[in-house]
């Protein structure tokens, strides 16, 4: 005779534990004696395990911090200079209720990395040194919830950190979280800084396909990017525009745009999105180039701003 046991999660269906007892019908009662004296022994220690690791995850006790959160992520996605600095009091006064509220440490870490973008600091080392800060305190709560390490990774990459040791903690959570929209997107721009368009465009795609509503506007901008570190500038622009389009106010995508241009010879329309810039009052030459990795798609990007700009070779 064969018992099978299993004791589940009934509100995610994960296993907790399983196993199997095997016995003698003569002996029937000793057997049902065993698994009840290993089930009961089992219990205790699996479920305080799992108590402990489900109180671990939520993300805040604090209803009102866990607004201040809720608030500040569509302001965030909206790449507007105003709205990027309302997110980031948001999510402080958050943070301020809640130290260890890990989403709003990792997604105030990303509000720096567009602080910078968007060109609104005046401080570079404070800036970065706060990102860092808040990416690092995230990642110490943030376990495996990848809705908290892939921005926390993400500002630490784009603050100049390890992005190879970035990729493989993100891959190994994606590959536990494959329907992961924003671990899809981040994981991607990782392989694209560190060199690896074609899988950065491979990740791209599967986060749109995965969430099309919320994520189409910038994985057009990012796909627009890879293509154009493999000089595929053709490809690149139509992409850069649909980006423009839905996100008017991000500045990277009107380098990126000039750039393109630039390199097919249309320097008048690189030209007008230098010019573009200037008027959102950010310089075009902005240091962003230091992100990608490789020493060949920082030339490229440095040698199109120069064309678009009217500099000589």
């Amino acid at each position: 005779m064969r018992i099978t046991a299993q004791l589940i999660d009934a509100l995610s269906g994960a296993h907790l534990w399983a196993d199997r007892f095997d016995g003698s019908l003569d002996d029937v009662f000793d057997l049902q004696d065993r698994v009840a004296i290993s089930v009961a022994g089992v219990i205790e220690p699996t479920l305080e395990a799992a108590e402990t690791r489900r109180s671990a995850e939520r993300p805040t006790c604090d209803l009102t911090a866990y607004d201040l959160y809720l608030r500040a992520l569509p302001l965030h996605l909206s790449f507007d200079r105003a709205r990027v600095i309302e997110a980031l009091s948001l999510l402080h006064q958050a943070i301020d209720r809640d130290p260890q509220f890990g989403p709003a440490l990792a997604l105030a870490s990303w509000c720096h990395v567009q602080r910078e973008t968007l060109g609104l600091i005046t401080d570079a080392e404070a800036n970065r040194r706060a990102g860092q800060n808040l990416a690092q305190r995230a990642l110490q709560v943030a376990g495996d919830d990848i809705t908290v390490l892939a921005p926390a990774l993400f500002s630490l990459a784009r603050f100049g950190g390890d992005v190879d040791a970035a990729i493989t903690v993100l891959e190994r959570s994606l590959a536990r979280n494959p329907s992961s929209a924003r671990g899809g997107y981040v994981t991607g721009w990782l392989h694209a800084w560190a060199g690896q368009a074609d899988t950065a465009i491979e990740h791209f795609e599967t986060a749109t396909r995965l969430n099309p509503r919320d994520q189409a506007p910038f994985t057009e901008y990012a796909i627009g990017v890879a293509l154009a570190l493999e000089r595929r500038f053709s490809e690149a622009i139509p992409r850069l525009l649909a980006g423009v389009q839905q996100l008017p106010g991000f500045t990277a995508i009107h380098r990126f745009l000039a750039l393109s241009y630039a390199h097919l010879g249309r320097l008048d329309e690189a030209r007008a999105a230098t010019d573009k810039l200037r008027a959102m009052g950010v310089n075009p030459r902005h240091s962003f180039v230091k992100v990608f990795r490789r020493p060949e798609h920082q030339e490229l990007i440095e040698s199109g701003l120069r064309l678009a700009m009217g500099e000589a070779e």
